[in-house]
């Protein structure tokens, strides 16, 4: 990371910030990141409350023409800030989300009910957590059920796919790995705890470094076997890629950096060296295609897109500059409600200008956002892909 001297206050950072347009309480990622930090002193108590305004889009980082990452010099302020001030009822309870998720995923029946009840609602606000969207429902079979089936494939997998498709979507989680079968890709389920981001993202990065830990000599086993990793969260691929070698300090990173990959990335460089011919069949549907923040921060383009216009049929038309506003666990805060409504319904008004039967992300946060404030079918890309090649969760 360049130092926060080398910001030359050029203000493009502001101008690309979701959270500066519409909050103005936020003074933005340039005074919340490289100029307050030419003040902030160790021995002296943070006094940057504002910075929990900050959603770690990232949108600043690609914006920035020197460099600096203000989204990482905000990351670290929101950390000390968090040490030295009470943290809420909703930060500790997102923090530990993994746990809370088991428990919702082990009691899904009445986790579910409860949750959607004007009195389940009702202790929501309570906590400090909002309900503007309903919230996904917890799944009683996770990806953890899922069989390891015996292959000789040439191409290994381990598949690490995070907490939103494991405890709400493992039919998405199973699709993903029958898509990959059919291309003679031996697929494992690793053990594996959550990437450490909404621990991160809540103030706790003890919490989030101890999941960082598991996961690295998880995966790092596997890749001492010959596999590659591959997600399917944009997010949990962030935290893996960025965060494990820099704020977390993982020992193993590099490993994991060097051989860890987005699912559709894998995909498109499995065509690429002539591994698979895929024959995709034809697709009827008109999707607006909204583009995650952590996505573009990546880095690696928009690989599903390139598999979408090999699809016959589909209609797809790209939105990339704008953000949804959930931001995982950022947007179900009451105290960031109107910021993500607004960004939100931003967002979903572009999209409904041009007339798309559906929405596709590739982040599970931004489909429970936009499908909730527009009331349509919000899709994974996988979901498109295993559709025009005919499979199913069981096939």
């Amino acid at each position: 990371m360049i130092n926060f001297e080398h910001c030359i206050r050029c203000t493009i950072c502001v101008e690309n910030c979701p959270v500066f347009r519409v909050n103005a309480d936020f003074p933005g990622p340039k005074q919340a990141g490289p100029d307050a930090q030419r003040f902030r002193m160790e021995k002296e108590k943070s006094v940057d409350k504002w910075v929990l305004l900050c959603s770690q889009c990232k949108r600043c980082n690609m914006a920035c023409p020197c460099g600096v990452y203000p989204a990482e010099i905000i990351l670290q302020a929101q950390q000390r800030y968090g040490l030295q001030h009470p943290r809420t009822l909703a930060h500790l309870l997102f923090a530990n989300n993994y746990y809370l998720s088991a428990l919702g995923s082990l009691t899904a029946p009445v986790a579910n009910k409860v949750a959607s009840t004007k009195i389940g609602k009702k202790i929501f606000h309570a906590m400090g957590i909002t309900t503007y969207i309903p919230f996904p429902k917890f799944s009683f079979k996770t990806m953890k059920n899922e069989k390891k089936k015996k292959s000789k494939a040439v191409k290994k997998v381990a598949f690490f796919y995070g907490c939103f498709i494991n405890f709400y979507r493992p039919d998405i989680g199973r699709k993903i790995i029958r898509l990959l079968e059919s291309f003679n890709v031996d697929v494992v389920l690793p053990e594996q705890w959550c990437c450490g981001l909404p621990a991160l993202g809540n103030g706790n990065l003890a919490i989030a470094r101890y999941f960082a830990q598991k996961n690295a000599a998880s995966l790092s086993n596997y890749i001492d076997a010959g596999y590659d990793v591959v997600y399917t969260c944009t997010s949990c691929g962030l935290c893996l890629l960025h965060d494990y070698p820099g704020i977390l300090e993982i020992s193993l990173a590099k490993k994991i950096t060097e051989n860890t990959y987005d699912l559709h990335e894998y995909i498109i460089g499995l065509i690429d060296d002539g591994y698979i011919e895929p024959q995709f069949t034809k697709v009827k549907r008109k999707i607006a295609y909204h583009i995650p923040c952590h996505l573009r921060a990546l880095g690696i383009g928009y690989p599903a897109a390139k598999i979408m216009a090999m699809i016959p049929g589909l209609e797809y038309e790209i939105f990339d500059d704008t953000c949804c506003g959930l931001n995982g666990s950022y947007g179900f805060k009451k105290t960031n409600e109107e910021t993500a409504v607004q960004l939100g319904t931003r967002a979903v008004s572009l999209i409904k200008k041009t007339g798309a039967e559906n929405i596709m992300a590739d982040c599970g946060s931004c489909r429970m956002q936009l499908g909730g404030l527009s009331g349509m079918d919000a899709l994974d890309p996988a979901e498109i892909i295993c559709e025009s090649l005919g499979i199913t969760e069981g096939k």
